[in-house]
């Protein structure tokens, strides 16, 4: 779930910049969740799957290697959208 932000909540400028970019890093998490699943990363292998099981939690993997990737750097979406959430929330 990707988090609201209001620039109307009575927050710090540094609560609001973490809450801007935790809802930037949700959006590139999901983002490269979403191209990892187009590239067939997580599809169980025809000839050693590991069944059903295998394919029940492949989005769980593929997510958690998302994170991870977000939390090495990712591909530098978020910190582009952090930077336009600023400034749109700028009062």
């Amino acid at each position: 779930m990707i988090p609201s932000v209001s620039p109307n909540l009575g927050l710090t400028p540094h609560q609001r910049d973490t809450a801007l970019r935790d809802a930037a890093q949700a959006l590139e998490v999901n983002f490269l969740t979403e191209i990892l699943k187009s590239t067939g990363l997580g599809k169980t292998s025809e000839t050693f799957g590991g069944g059903a099981g295998e394919d029940q939690f492949a989005s769980f993997l593929t997510r958690a290697q998302a994170e991870k990737m977000v939390d090495a750097g990712g591909i530098g979406l978020a910190e582009h959208l952090f930077n336009a959430l600023k400034q749109g929330t700028k009062e």
